[in-house]
């Protein structure tokens, strides 16, 4: 029995670890906007403090070329359709993981006070764990108005996997930008 519930809270723990590293992709575009008429973007300063780590700063502006290049945009340095900006955050988070009636606690015994129900048998596990949000806007040069946004979300952790973070998210921000001249 001891087996089992220690085999149960491994997997328990690694499908929660598992399930915390993935990056979650949100995105929004104003319908109003055509946007094959944008064809050309720069980078602008990062709003962020501290900035990123110098591996994450690599995938982020690597991921951020390859994959518009994809969507057939390209980086100029003046007189840009869009403006790219990125907004970077994080937060201490909570996980709980709780587990009913497994345990010691099945069926019924009598003692002076009449019926028992035995121990609940449950098991509550909290861990503590850091999110980090990328936030990357796309804005008008000329209107300077917000056209699209991207935010991605997942687990901080050592530099190579916040690179490679990065890069996921990214990659799931740019395949939802709504380029119209991409066939």
């Amino acid at each position: 029995m001891l087996k089992l519930l220690l085999r149960f809270t491994l997997y328990t723990v690694i499908l929660g670890l598992t399930a915390c590293s993935a990056v979650s992709v949100t995105t929004d575009a104003d319908p109003s906007t055509a946007f094959n008429k944008y064809h050309t973007y720069t980078l602008m300063h990062p709003t962020e403090e501290p900035p990123l780590s110098p591996s994450s700063e690599i995938a982020y502006r690597e991921a951020l070329q390859s994959n518009l290049a994809a969507r057939g945009l390209r980086e100029v340095a003046d007189n840009a359709d869009l403006h790219i900006l990125r907004h970077v955050s994080t937060e201490e988070k909570l996980a709980t993981y709780q587990s009913s009636n497994f345990g010691y606690g099945y069926g019924y015994g009598y003692g002076p006070y009449g019926a028992w129900g035995g121990y609940p048998g449950g098991y509550t596990n909290v861990s503590e764990y850091t999110e980090g949000t990328l936030i990357i806007d796309f804005v008008d040069a000329k209107t300077r108005k917000l056209v699209f946004r991207g935010i991605g979300k997942g687990t901080v952790g050592d530099p190579q996997t916040n690179a490679q973070h990065i890069r996921e998210a990214i990659q799931k921000i740019i395949l939802a930008y709504p380029n119209s001249s991409v066939k």
